[in-house]
């Protein structure tokens, strides 16, 4: 399929435009080199890893180990999300929280709708693309509501004060964070198939499979991730602006 070259040459050619990118970065005094080559080494080291790992689990069939690689995928994902947070009381749990039931809800709605069957080489590589993205906008709405109810404190509390409710006075704030956090998704689904071609296609085609069945399985992907985003980010909005407030429904003193 790829010609005669191993895979390890494959991968070396692939590096020499990482190490272009890196040069480039030194020379312009970007300070990036140092972060491509970590980058570089743990997403071959973690690359690698995963898939002696999921050879393993597939040859196994076993259901819980889904189970099992799922519920790592949402604990890391939400340590991420929760990192990006910082600053919002508990992020951690409200990170984890708000990517779980993105990733459950949707996995499970594929399953009942019986989009996907029940097996490792399936829900697995489906599951890591959903929690991916909720993790990202949980992140990113976490960090926004973060930063405007730090800049509108003011504001927040003159609504507040008029006999607004937390949700009423949090309204302009919930919206624009949402916003921000989907906006990214929601245009790559607008302009798909115009301006690129998305992985899970592009996987397919390489692999040999018909580039109609590569297009139906994007399709499907594609409006599974809104959804899953849509769900995980309203979680974290939800569950974040709360986390600002006391129980006498007074805001609390904001960390910039």
């Amino acid at each position: 399929m790829f010609g005669s070259l191993t895979w390890l040459t494959r991968i070396l050619g692939a590096l020499v435009l990482v190490v272009v990118a890196a040069l480039i970065s030194k020379r312009q005094k970007v300070d990036l080199e140092k972060d491509m080559l970590t980058a570089v080494v743990r997403a071959f080291v973690q690359l690698i890893a995963i898939g002696y790992v999921l050879e393993f689990i597939f040859a196994a069939e076993g259901p819980l180990w889904i189970l099992l690689v799922v519920a790592v995928m949402v604990g890391i994902a939400g340590y991420t999300a929760g990192q990006r947070g910082q600053g919002v009381p508990r992020s951690l749990v409200v990170a984890t929280a708000a990517v779980s039931c993105g990733a459950f809800f949707t996995v499970g709605a594929l399953l009942l709708l019986q989009v996907f069957p029940y097996q490792p080489r399936y829900i697995i590589p489906i599951a890591g693309m959903i929690v991916g993205n909720s993790m990202v906008v949980c992140g990113l709405v976490m960090a926004r509501l973060r930063d405007d109810i730090h800049l509108q404190k003011p504001l927040i509390e003159a609504a507040l004060a008029l006999g607004a409710s937390q949700r009423q006075a949090m309204s302009g704030q919930l919206k624009r964070a949402m916003r921000a956090a989907m906006t990214p998704i929601v245009d790559s689904t607008k302009t798909v198939g115009l301006i690129s071609l998305p992985g899970a296609m592009t996987g397919m085609i390489l692999a040999g499979a018909p580039v109609l069945e590569a297009v139906q399985v994007q399709i499907i992907v594609m409006y599974m991730l809104i959804g899953a985003a849509a769900i995980s980010g309203l979680t974290a909005a939800y569950l974040t602006y709360r986390q600002f407030f006391n129980r006498a429904h007074q805001l609390i003193e904001i960390k910039p």
